[in-house]
């Protein structure tokens, strides 16, 4: 078995380089015959990268030792999905997973597209096979990460290492493949937007087209993210969702060039302007998909979920990333004068203005983030001295960005095309700008004039955002209630259908205003490290009162430990028994602290068990963390209205030039 998966990739390598040439010729001489040939490769590398990849989760799954890739992600006290996670949890797997994933965009996408896109498929597929066959070439070629290398017979232990403990949770089944499904699925509308570069084929079809093919990764990246916090929130113990931790920030950074994209990309459709500035967005959305799987995978970095690989790795994907940009950029340049419109901005009190700012703010915000993860490494190089920066860093230099772009999300929507009147201005924002001061004054009344500045800003903003949604909805249901005479449930349902886009766009904004909300509720966070013998108790600042009953043994097949009761109270009524564990995993030799929660919409309580005292004691971290729930309740929010706008529905189909 092991063997049919290691020629099966490397024929797939091979494969795509015979494709991504016949994609070159075909489009070089416009020859649809070589071009057939490319699209077909596609699907072929794609099948064989299929066969790799279920070769090694049998390998996985049935033990098989002899495989040094089985032997340190697996063991036989893992549970058969962890076992399936295992395939990821190391730098060949996780490789192979990126090529599968984005092979399976590609090959859909080579048939949906087939005919809508004729003239720009050998280029799209030239480059989508290249893209592949630089990741087989990692995988086939370079020391410590085929996943297929066999051990000495001498070396084959019974036994694995097992994988991660810290991967060892729910989520990680889905995080990974969910953020990859994310970052692989850019490849296709950057893949046609060179092809149209390349070809010179510059008008809107491509754009149209692909107008799907950016909005399922931006969700599914927007989903791993999400994910992600939950993971970090439930797992590493230390109470908090996002640490700016650089491997955090290397999903961050694609998702907020993409997110820029899709507010300008719909200025080209409207107004036919910023054709260069939505190609430089797609390409820097995608090289910074392959520079954050730099970060993660070549030990540039250290976090606690990336990986580490041997010496020239790093500098092999680093010099793929720079190529491929530089290839992008140049003939972006060149076929500049080509992607010149007669239309300009007509005004700064316009929506097309709002939607520039608001891409310049996402690009700040970007810079920034950029600017902090590789500071350590720049710092290093310059002066020899790792010089990290920390998420107070971050959080100082980013909010007010996130206050800007909140305030852009209000505003947007009231503004009209190329130029807006005082009078329709004074319409527009009367009952938003009415719902922000009611939502500051409720805010100072709720929190006193020495209130932190981030809720106050925020709730504000929000009050403000929430009234520019709940209007647009209102007029548009109104309008349809008195011109159709539909009752109210009809017209909301056909505003859904007829105006996705739009309308399922307010509640991923609704969807923002929850989540910074919930955000900001981190300046009321309490933070208390006790140390309590059983019978004693620690009060919190809400009146809250833990009381530390007992602790018992922990044993388990492959890990130890204790865990602990803790009985919670609020003016003495009993409210919960919480029971936070500390584990030892004995094959890994790793300590691991297992939080307890209890959440309410209001608040989190969130205790973890630091350690258990020769004398009966225990050391508890005890936080408390207002409104934390509402970033979840507010990223499913803003999941859903992303579904809304992806819901299939009838395209407006024009007679456009390719």
């Amino acid at each position: 078995m092991p063997e049919i998966g290691l020629y099966a990739l490397r024929l797939a390598f091979f494969v795509a380089l015979a494709g991504a040439f016949a994609g070159i010729m075909g489009g070089l001489r416009e020859r649809t015959d070589w071009a057939e040939v490319a699209r077909r490769a596609v699907g072929v590398t794609f099948v064989l990268s299929l066969i790799g990849m279920g070769v090694l989760l049998h390998a996985l799954i049935n033990f098989d030792f002899r495989l040094g890739y089985v032997g340190q992600h697996s063991a036989r006290s893992m549970t058969l999905p962890y076992r399936v996670a295992a395939l990821w949890g190391g730098q060949g797997g996780s490789l192979l997973l990126w090529v599968v994933i984005s092979l399976l965009y590609s090959t859909i996408a080579m048939g949906v597209l087939r005919d809508r896109l004729r003239p720009l498929l050998p280029y799209a597929a030239a480059v989508l096979l290249l893209n592949a066959a630089f990741f087989l070439a990692l995988i086939n070629f370079v020391p410590n990460v085929n996943p297929f290398t066999k051990l000495a017979p001498g070396d084959v232990l019974s036994d694995g290492s097992g994988l991660n403990p810290l991967l060892q949770h729910p989520l990680m089944l889905a995080h990974p493949v969910v953020l990859y499904a994310g970052f692989t699925g850019f490849s296709v509308p950057f893949a046609f937007a060179f092809s149209a570069l390349l070809s010179g084929r510059l008008g809107d079809a491509w754009l149209r087209a692909t107008r799907r093919w950016t909005l399922v990764p931006w969700f599914f990246l927007s989903l791993g993210i999400l994910l992600g916090g939950r993971w970090a929130y439930e797992v590493l113990g230390w109470g908090g969702y996002w640490a700016w931790d650089p491997v955090e920030n290397a999903s961050f950074m694609p998702w907020l060039p993409a997110t820029a994209y899709l507010h300008s990309v719909m200025i080209q459709e409207k107004r036919d302007m910023l054709k260069t500035w939505n190609l430089v967005l797609l390409g820097l959305t995608y090289a910074l998909c392959l520079f954050g799987t730099f970060l993660t995978r070549s030990g540039v970095i250290s976090s606690v979920h990336s990986f580490t690989a041997a010496g020239w790795f790093g500098y092999i994907f680093l010099a793929y990333v720079a190529v491929l940009c530089v290839s992008y950029f140049s003939v972006l340049i060149a076929r500049r004068p080509l992607l010149r419109t007669s239309h300009k901005l007509e005004a700064i009190v316009s929506r097309e203005a709002s939607f520039v700012i608001n891409n310049w703010v996402f690009m700040a915000i970007l810079v920034i983030v950029l600017w902090g993860t590789m500071f350590p490494v720049l710092s290093e190089a310059v002066r020899g001295t790792k010089i990290s920066v920390g998420p107070e860093f971050f959080n100082k230099l980013t909010g007010p960005f996130a206050a800007a772009l909140l305030f852009l999300t209000g505003v947007g929507p009231l503004v009209a095309w190329r130029r807006a009147s005082w009078t329709s201005l004074r319409r527009q924002f009367v009952w938003p700008t009415l719902a922000g001061v009611a939502g500051f004054v409720a805010t100072i009344a709720a929190l006193g004039t020495s209130a932190p500045v981030y809720p106050v800003v925020f709730w504000s903003l929000g009050a403000f955002v929430t009234g520019t949604v709940v209007q647009e909805y209102w007029r548009a249901i109104g309008a349809r209630m008195r011109n159709a005479g539909e009752s109210l449930p009809t017209a909301f349902a056909t505003l859904l259908r007829k105006n996705q886009r739009r309308y399922g766009g307010y509640v991923v904004h609704m969807g923002v205003v929850l989540i910074l909300v919930g955000i900001s509720g981190a300046a009321f966070n309490e933070e208390r490290l006790e140390n309590v013998k059983p019978g004693q108790s620690v009060s919190l600042e809400d009146g809250t009162k833990l009381e530390y009953l007992t602790a018992k043994a922990l044993p388990k097949q492959h890990y130890g430990g204790a865990v602990a009761r803790i009985a919670v109270f609020r003016d003495d009524e009993p409210l919960a028994v919480m029971a936070p564990e500390r584990r030892m995993y004995w094959l890994e030799q790793q300590p691991a602290s297992i939080p307890s929660i209890r959440s309410t919409l209001r608040e989190d309580l969130y205790v973890i068990l630091t350690a258990l005292e020769p004398d009966g004691s225990a050391t508890l971290k005890i936080h408390r963390n207002p409104l934390v729930n509402w970033i979840w309740i507010g990223g499913y929010t803003f999941l859903f209205g992303a579904l809304l706008v992806l819901w299939p529905y009838p395209e407006r189909r024009t007679q456009e030039p390719a």
